[in-house]
């Protein structure tokens, strides 16, 4: 006699398994993004329990373990982009976009630790982390069922503008973006020649007109993009368009994250100067130190995702404009590789590395 026919298995409960398991696969970006602080702890783990030269074994371990937590916000973009074949269901849309939210774990994670020190909260940042997206999760899974209209016609036009204005505002910014990009570059030839060019920068960005403005604009393009991104996360996209949206949502946690730490933490709180010492973690430094060491993927991937997000605002750009797709695909590609080179550059001068 068959299951069916004992009454163990009624009609339609296949497809509820498949619902359950649809669900549950759904927040693997969750998952990954609840075992990154741990995936740090055993890189900090593997190269602080050895004295002097690692072994082999712990180096291989460490190694893994860091390229892990790099990695792990590429899940959350792999995920949102299997999840984006279709109109979303109400609980798919949730989903897609906790997916997108998984992306900007690093930051997430710095900003989690330095708001716990500003509020004198002497919990644990892991267990709040935890804590968090297991809420989240929570929310995605046992939020409304009910089916979401198509909406595709509608968005596109009302947010035309936002992009532009975006576009135009990222032009602004990018004057100060490429001077320190190229200023933290340069730490590779020592803090020395760094500090030098960064004294003479500050004259220009610190002044009492220009960081008000510059500030402001950060701040206006967390707010355009999250608007832009909230709207396009509901729709159909491909590839690249996942990648412009994933890109954009781990920037505006990190500007967030990065304003608080350096405007509020370090300079009105602590008294701390912005300098070389407080990037790269002096004098334990970034490797060695069980705190600041979440700084390394934070900073790495804040490199590569302004010059990507760049790199594919620049592709649309260049498509609107009649240049043929092959080629401004071509350039994003090579936007993404030059983004990625400056990246392991910059947080190998951090790191100690000197040429």
């Amino acid at each position: 006699m068959s299951a069916f026919e004992q009454g163990r298995v009624r009609p339609g409960d296949d497809g509820l398994a498949n619902t359950a398991a649809e669900k549950l696969r759904s927040m693997v970006p969750a998952a990954g993004a609840m075992a990154y602080p741990f995936l740090l702890d055993g890189f900090h783990l593997a190269v602080s329990s050895a004295s002097g030269q690692l072994p082999p074994g712990r180096m291989v371990l460490a190694a893994l373990c860091l390229l892990a937590a790099t990695a792990a916000p590429l899940l959350g973009l792999a995920c949102a982009y299997w999840m984006t074949k279709r109109a979303p269901s109400s609980f798919e849309l949730r989903a897609r976009r906790l997916a997108y939210l998984s992306i900007a774990a690093p930051p997430l994670f710095v900003l989690t630790g330095v708001a716990l020190g500003l509020l004198h909260i002497p919990v644990s940042d892991e267990l709040v982390w935890v804590a968090g997206w297991l809420a989240a999760s929570l929310c995605v899974l046992l939020g409304s069922e009910q089916q979401r209209p198509a909406k595709s016609a509608a968005i596109a036009p009302s947010i035309a503008r936002w992009r532009v204005t975006h576009g135009v505002a990222a032009a602004v910014i990018l004057l100060y973006v490429a001077f320190h990009l190229t200023n933290h570059l340069l730490g590779l030839l020592g803090p020395e020649v760094h500090g030098a060019v960064m004294k003479i920068g500050r004259t220009v960005y610190r002044s009492s007109v220009i960081e008000p403005i510059l500030v402001a604009l950060m701040l206006f393009q967390v707010a355009v993009g999250a608007r832009l991104a909230w709207r396009w996360s509901a729709l159909p996209a491909d590839a690249y368009r996942v990648f412009q949206i994933g890109s954009g949502v781990y920037l505006a946690a990190f500007i967030v994250t990065h304003l608080n730490s350096a405007l509020v933490s370090a300079r009105a709180v602590h008294h701390i100067d912005t300098n070389w010492d407080w990037a790269s973690g002096a004098p334990t430094g970034l490797i060695h130190d069980a705190w600041s060491i979440r700084l390394v993927p934070h900073y790495a991937l804040g490199v590569f995702f302004v010059l990507a997000h760049l790199a594919s605002g620049l592709r649309g750009v260049l498509i609107a404009h009649g240049t043929a797709t092959t080629i401004a695909n071509r350039i994003w590609v090579t936007g993404l590789a030059g983004g990625a080179m400056v990246a392991v550059a910059i947080m190998s001068g951090l790191c100690g590395v000197r040429i």
